[in-house]
């Protein structure tokens, strides 16, 4: 599907940004991979990596709240993965603005800059945290989420569709717990801070996250949210995982924290099909020309779920073991 196409990457020095490129460039032979990002010392530095060291590769410094500059990096381009988020909860309660400026706004560039480039396909990458959002983030990318579904209607009679794709925590990436235990462990500390002995999260590895991406773009007909089927974990047993001997210390919850994350909301449950390793919420709003969403473009097939039924990952029956943590991290 991407073999001599040209795909852009917003965000794309990140830690999904880095890892999409290295399994394009292993998978396939795409005529262009375009990284647009706002910081020029980690282009420089994923520029160095002999894995990224093909002809093929771009890189655009710019930011996507210029929508100009998105209309020249997506010349071209056949498909688009929206990555670029402000992502860090405290900080986007604190700066509330410079959340909305990149997550809603930067979310409507991409969008007309993708329609007016004849882009055949965009997904745009969500959060748990925008599933019954209760801080700034996730409130942003719900407005996010929901921009690019009805996008597909404001897209006319151009080519372009758009789906977003939501999971939860990836492990390892750029602002994850696991580093931030790792290293106070490597450093000696004499204990780990734990918000609430309760809270547990969505997990997914990178590889997992841009595979789900990547196979949702030959799923996609527009105007789907595709969530995986992801294990939860208790943030305590995580802790445990990588520095069993260390005590633990309750800090409490932090601003904009919840005790416990949502996929698929019970008040969405009248939209969501069940597929074998994934679920798809339907769009709320109807299209002009009518989608059977039962049915994806790979020819699977999937079923409407129980009324009620939400995706969280407190009532998860998929939960991670401490040894299965310890293998994982």
């Amino acid at each position: 599907m991407f073999t001599n196409k040209s795909i852009l990457i917003t965000g794309g020095t990140g830690s999904f940004g880095k890892e999409c490129a290295r399994i394009v460039l292993s998978r396939y032979s795409p005529k262009r991979l375009v990284i647009f990002s706002r910081d020029e010392l980690k282009q420089y530095e994923m520029q160095q990596d002999p894995e990224l060291s093909t002809s093929a590769m771009r890189y655009f410094l710019g930011d996507v709240r210029d929508f100009e500059r998105l209309m020249q990096a997506m010349r071209g381009v056949d498909y688009v993965i929206h990555a670029a988020a402000m992502k860090q909860v405290p900080a986007a309660e604190y700066n509330p603005m410079e959340c909305i400026k990149t997550n809603i706004y930067g979310a409507e560039n991409v969008i007309k800059a993708a329609i007016e480039n004849g882009v055949k396909k965009v997904i745009a990458l969500s959060t748990d945290k925008a599933a019954n959002p209760i801080n700034l983030y996730g409130a942003t990318k719900l407005a996010s989420d929901k921009l690019f579904i009805a996008a597909n209607n404001i897209a006319g009679g151009h080519i372009t569709r758009f789906a977003v794709v939501r999971y939860g925590n990836v492990v390892g990436s750029r602002g994850s717990v696991v580093p931030f235990f790792k290293k106070l462990a490597s450093q000696g500390a004499q204990e780990l801070p734990i918000t609430d002995a309760r809270m547990t999260r969505f997990w997914i590895t990178l590889p997992q996250g841009v595979n789900f991406v990547l196979t949702s773009f030959q799923r996609m007909q527009g105007g789907e949210l595709f969530v995986p089927k992801i294990p939860s974990s208790r943030v305590s047993d995580l802790a445990t995982a990588i520095s069993p001997d260390m005590p633990q210390k309750i800090i409490g919850i932090r601003p904009g924290e919840k005790l416990h994350e949502v996929m698929c909301p019970a008040d969405d449950s009248h939209l969501t099909l069940e597929f074998s390793d994934h679920y798809v919420i339907k769009p709320t709003i109807s299209f002009i020309s009518p989608v059977d969403y039962s049915v994806n473009a790979l020819g699977e097939k999937g079923s409407a779920v129980e009324p009620s039924f939400e995706y969280n990952s407190g009532t998860n029956p998929h939960f991670l073991t401490v040894d299965e943590l310890r293998e994982l991290v």
